[in-house]
C-alpha cells in the first residue's frame, strides 16, 4: 500500500471531480461515460507515475525495504504493472476517442499528462531525483487532471478553471513539501535531491507558508474576476486547517518537538477538504 500511495489517488479523484463540477456548474450535461473513462485515465496514470518512480529508484536505496535479489524481483514486477496500467489508460483514451470526446484541448491534456508522468519518473529526465518532482506531482494532480475532467465535459477551456485549480495546486505543492520534511533525514543519508534539500529548510518553510496563504488569497480575490463569493465561501471552512498547518511547521522550524503525524494528516486534510468543498459547492449550484 505504501507503493500505491492511496492518498495520491484520493486527491486525484477529488481534483478530477472538481473539474467535472465546474462543467456541471456552467450548465453542461454531464456524460457518465466520459466521466468514468476520464477518471480511469486519471487514476491509472497517477498510479503509474508513483510506481515508475519506485522502478527507477537508485540501486543503492532500498525498495519497499528490500535489497538484493528481492529488490530486483519487486522492481521488475512493478515495471510490468506500470506498463499494464499505462496500457489500460491508453484503452480509456481510445474509448473516449470513439465516444467523440478527444478533440484539441483533451488531446493536449492527454499528452501533457503522459509527459509529466515520464518526466517525473523515467530517465533521462527523472525530475523526481532532481528536486522538481513535487512540482510535477502538484501540477498533475492539482491542475492537469481537473482540467482534463472539465474539458472532457465542456469541450474547451474556461476562465473558471484556473481560478479554482490554481489554489488547489498551491495546496498540493505545500502538501508534498511537508512530506519532504518527514523524509529529510533519509534524503540526506541517500543523497536524494528533493525540493526541500534543493531549497534548504530556511527557504522551504516560508515557501510552504506562502503557498498555503496564496491558495486562500487567490480564492478571496476570485470575486474581482466575476466569480460569486457565494460559490467560493465553503472552501474557507478549511482555513482553520491552513492556520494550524502553518503554526505547526513554524513551531518545528523554531525548535519545538516535531509533530510530524499531525502535520501530515493536517496537510492531507487541507488539500482534500478544500477540493471537496469547492466541488460540492459547484454541484449544488
Amino acid at each position: 500500500m505504501t507503493l500505491l500511495r492511496p492518498l495520491h489517488l484520493l486527491f486525484t479523484a477529488l481534483t478530477y471531480a472538481l473539474g467535472v463540477a465546474i462543467a456541471d456548474y456552467l450548465g453542461v450535461t454531464i456524460s457518465a461515460a466520459a466521466l468514468w473513462l476520464g477518471l480511469g485515465w486519471a487514476l491509472l496514470t497517477q498510479t503509474s507515475m508513483n510506481l515508475l518512480a519506485e522502478v527507477f529508484r537508485p540501486a543503492n536505496e532500498p525498495l519497499n525495504g528490500l535489497f538484493g535479489a528481492e529488490r530486483v524481483y519487486l522492481r521488475d514486477r512493478l515495471l510490468f504493472i506500470s506498463i499494464g496500467l499505462l496500457g489500460l489508460a491508453a484503452g480509456c483514451a481510445y474509448l473516449l476517442f470513439l465516444a467523440g470526446r478527444v478533440h484539441g484541448p483533451a488531446l493536449i491534456l492527454l499528452a501533457l499528462s503522459l509527459l509529466l508522468v515520464f518526466a517525473y519518473a523515467v530517465p533521462p529526465l527523472k525530475l523526481v531525483r532532481r528536486g522538481f518532482g513535487e512540482i510535477l506531482l502538484a501540477a498533475h494532480i492539482g491542475y492537469v487532471l481537473p482540467s482534463f475532467g472539465f474539458v472532457l465535459q465542456m469541450g474547451d477551456f474556461h476562465r473558471l478553471l484556473p481560478i479554482l485549480a490554481l489554489p488547489v495546486t498551491a495546496l498540493a505543492l505545500a502538501y508534498f513539501l511537508v512530506l519532504d520534511f518527514l523524509s529529510f533525514a533519509d534524503d540526506i543519508k541517500y543523497e536524494r535531491l528533493t525540493l526541500l534539500t534543493r531549497l534548504t529548510w530556511q527557504r522551504a518553510v516560508p515557501l510552504h507558508h506562502g503557498l498555503v496563504l496564496l491558495a486562500f488569497i487567490l480564492l478571496a480575490f476570485a470575486p474581482l474576476l466575476g466569480i460569486s463569493l457565494a460559490l467560493l465561501w465553503p472552501a474557507f471552512l478549511a482555513a482553520p486547517f491552513a492556520i494550524f498547518q502553518i503554526v505547526l511547521l513554524r513551531n518545528i522550524s523554531l525548535g519545538a518537538p516535531p509533530l510530524w503525524k499531525p502535520l501530515t494528516v493536517n496537510a492531507a486534510a487541507l488539500l482534500a477538504l478544500t477540493a471537496y468543498l469547492l466541488a460540492f459547492s459547484l454541484f449544488l449550484r
